[in-house]
């Protein structure tokens, strides 16, 4: 296993903000413990030998988990034998009512499909292509927060309006049907419902025994259904009459598959538009709350970012290659709060990790949120520290032990537009304002609710600059 990915020299440790966390446990908890903590907060039941073994395999209530944390034996689960390993049925379960068959829940053949069609609508020149859309949403941003000068604002709320308007300027470009804000309050309690984890998930009941969650979440999903139809609507009508904007749900809904020239299907395009709504903008919302709440504890770290934004800006807005520290920043926050805090594969046949068997039928875990943390592999891992992406200090960090966005086939299809949205927008936010978290203010906790996201909000003083 790599040793730690060293810290640049000038890094002082004893000075850097390490955000408060659920603390690892000394050991596993029984089942009804578990079960109890596993639905308040996933994240809160890893324990110290998780955060130090290269592989952790035990018994438990959800059967045999394997949990790896090697980046060589990551890179065997998700890149050289990927298809020995699919989605478990707990993922499945908890996301696919919700979100339908798209890119993130679908499987085999159909999955492949959606991919290679989707494949070309997410490439380098068209997402750079949003450069400018974003840009724009983050100047709107800025003069929002800077007319809250001398008051607060809830920090989450705020990146959620963000991401939904670039999802506006970029996807749907002719307007949403609804409101943005109720979107995005839909969005939240969709995700507060399904987030937390069933014990009849856990124990493979069938589907059609009702959950709690799932009830709570139905009038959001329905909600999505609505819009999402409505927007299909509009922009087929767009097409007929050759109207239509060029923007992501354009090249959705006109995509065809490479090999084969077949288009999706009304149901795949509605439940990859659900997809990239719910789980696209929230990923990058959260990205950039724990972003601007580390950085509204470190002082030095803030301060560099200003310079580099009042130095790198102009009228147009910012490009991303002039904002390596916003970038790092931005990277730093997903390695303490990743968007995604565990990855799980259900092994289709036998395979063997390193000393360990992994029986067929079982589930290998792959937890971005314990391997950015772990003590192996990364220099003083509680501390928020930007340096380590930066220079030659990114370029150790071993390829398999930084995931914010997954590996191999099933890597987030819109990592570089999120990374790039992301980046402008703490770009446009740092120009116009600085935070500072309320004198007295209670630790601020990640709590899993699909996402990583501040368990209570985050409402920080805002100061313009």
């Amino acid at each position: 296993m790599a040793s730690p990915t060293l810290l640049p020299a000038a890094t002082d440790h004893a000075r850097r903000f390490r955000p408060a966390v659920p603390p690892p446990l000394r050991e596993p908890l029984g089942l009804f413990a578990f079960l109890k903590a596993v639905r308040a907060n996933p994240v809160a039941t890893w324990t110290e030998d998780h955060f130090t073994a290269p592989l952790v395999a035990a018994e438990g209530a959800m059967g045999r988990i394997t949990l790896v944390s090697d980046p060589e034996l990551i890179r065997q689960v998700l890149v050289e034998n990927a298809a020995n390993y699919r989605k478990d049925d707990l993922q499945r379960r908890v996301l696919a009512p919700g979100l339908g068959n798209g890119l993130l829940t679908a499987e085999g053949e159909e999955w492949r499909l959606q991919r290679r069609t989707l494949a070309p609508i997410f490439s380098a020149r068209t997402v750079q292509g949003f450069a400018e859309a974003m840009n724009g949403a983050g100047a709107r941003l800025a003069r929002r927060l800077a007319r809250r000068d001398g008051g607060s604002a809830d920090v989450a709320l705020e990146m959620t309006r963000a991401t939904l308007d670039v999802l506006e300027r970029t996807i749907f470009t002719t307007g949403l049907p609804s409101d943005p804000d109720a979107l995005g309050r839909a969005i939240t309690r969709f995700l507060e419902a399904v987030g937390p984890i069933d014990p009849l998930d856990v124990f493979g009941v069938p589907a059609f025994v009702p959950r709690l969650g799932r009830l709570k979440a139905r009038p959001a999903a329905r909600f999505f259904e609505e819009v999402v139809d409505e927007l299909i609507e509009r922009r087929r009508a767009l097409m007929k009459a050759d109207r239509a904007p060029r923007d992501l749900l354009t090249l959705l809904l006109a995509a065809q598959d490479p090999e084969t020239g077949q288009g999706l299907t009304d149901l795949e395009v509605k439940a990859n538009i659900v997809t990239f709504i719910a789980a696209g903008h929230e990923t990058t919302a959260n990205a950039l709350t724990w972003a601007l709440y580390c950085l509204s504890q470190d002082g030095a770290a803030a301060e560099r970012l200003r310079a580099e934004v009042d130095a790198a800006g102009s009228q147009d807005g910012f490009a991303v290659e002039d904002l390596p520290f916003a970038k790092a920043v931005i990277e730093e926050a997903m390695r303490l709060f990743p968007p995604v805090p565990f990855l799980s594969r259900q092994a289709l046949g036998e395979d063997r990790l390193g000393r360990i068997k992994v029986p067929r039928g079982s589930v290998v875990m792959v937890a971005p949120y314990v391997l950015h943390r772990h003590r192996t592999l990364w220099e003083d891992p509680e501390a928020f520290v930007p340096e380590r992406f930066l220079g030659s200090a990114r370029a150790a960090i071993p390829r398999y032990a930084y995931l914010p966005f997954g590996a191999g086939p099933r890597v987030c299809i819109g990592q570089s537009f999120s990374l790039q949205e992301a980046v402008l927008l703490l770009a446009h936010i740092a120009r116009a304002v600085a935070f500072a978290l309320p004198e007295g203010h209670p630790p601020v906790l990640p709590v899993q609710r699909v996402t990583l996201r501040p368990s209570d909000g985050l409402r920080l003083s805002i100061r313009r600059r």
